[in-house]
């Protein structure tokens, strides 16, 4: 998964060395802040990239892992993953480790 990811933001750095915005400064976006676009936090991308890997769609995972650093992007997506399993175990009334062997098919432990 780590692979993909700096795979897709390394795709995504090299095409922004690219373009420049027509006062000279480099985004990796290629957009300008005038023209009022907001950058998605890591938690979007977390979002984003996790519901792109499950119905996995490529397009949408480079996208998603170009929107923050690889760094950034592998704590929002961990953060994710805690959350998911912590309601998934107060919903099912069971331990987090439980859901979460459960979830990756792991025996009970």
């Amino acid at each position: 998964m780590f692979g993909r990811i700096r795979e897709a933001y390394g795709r995504f750095r090299d095409a922004g060395r690219a373009r420049s915005r027509a006062d000279g400064e480099r985004r990796p976006d290629g957009a300008s802040r005038a023209a009022g676009k907001r950058t998605p936090n890591l938690f979007e991308a977390a979002a984003a990239y996790v519901s792109a890997c499950a119905e996995d769609d490529q397009d949408r995972i480079d996208e998603a892992a170009g929107w923050v650093s690889p760094e950034a992007l592998s704590f929002g997506v961990n953060e994710l993953a805690c959350r998911a399993v912590i309601a998934l175990a107060r919903e099912r009334d069971e331990s987090p480790r439980a859901v979460a062997r459960a979830l990756l098919g792991l025996p009970a432990g």
